[in-house]
């Protein structure tokens, strides 16, 4: 059967989060405070890392040390001279011996086609989708007063140049017929 609160209450069972003393905040607080910028004490059996200018440095031998190269400093990473680092590798280019004769040598594609001439149409449309919001800008950047034409200027040029664009797309409608026949080549 369910307990009530009141059956717990009267024979003095308490949950255990209940029997605790109340957590004091403030308290936390304070202390995360007092150990700001303290490193904290390392766990137990783990041992700490020794600090590099704690390590031994090597023996120095009998000879004078002006004729030996400067040691140098533990915990200094590796350089590369300028231009001889390991990006700088380039590979040799080929030559026709390279090559076998089953080998047809390197691909060039093709020159790409020209571009269509674009109609006049589509230069003002253009001209409008691109224009509008850079004309509406500038009156921003620069503090023109955005007067009625303006902004009419701005907002139709571009609506009306994605308009005849969205309505100047071709639809290829001659290819929907059959979609599963694959790839056609």
């Amino acid at each position: 059967m369910a307990e009530h609160e009141s059956d717990r209450e009267d024979r003095g069972d308490r949950e255990p989060e209940e029997q605790s003393p109340p957590f004091d905040e403030d308290a936390a607080w304070q202390a995360i405070v007092a150990g700001y910028g303290e490193e904290p004490p390392d766990p137990p059996g783990s041992r700490p890392f020794k600090r590099v200018e704690d390590l031994p440095l090597p023996e120095p031998d009998a000879e004078s040390d002006t004729d030996k190269a400067p040691v140098r400093p533990l915990g200094s990473s590796v350089s590369f001279a300028p231009g001889v680092g390991p990006r700088d590798y380039s590979p040799p280019e080929p030559s026709e011996e390279d090559f076998d004769e089953d080998d047809e040598g390197h691909f060039v594609p093709p020159e790409p086609p020209p571009l269509p001439a674009a109609d006049t149409t589509a230069k003002f449309a253009w001209l409008g989708v691109v224009g509008g919001p850079v004309l509406l800008l500038l009156a921003v950047v620069l503090g023109w007063e955005m007067t009625w034409w303006l902004t009419t200027l701005g907002i139709g040029g571009f609506l009306g140049g994605f308009a005849a664009l969205v309505m100047r797309m071709r639809t290829d409608d001659e290819g929907d017929d059959d979609p599963g026949r694959g790839a056609v080549v």
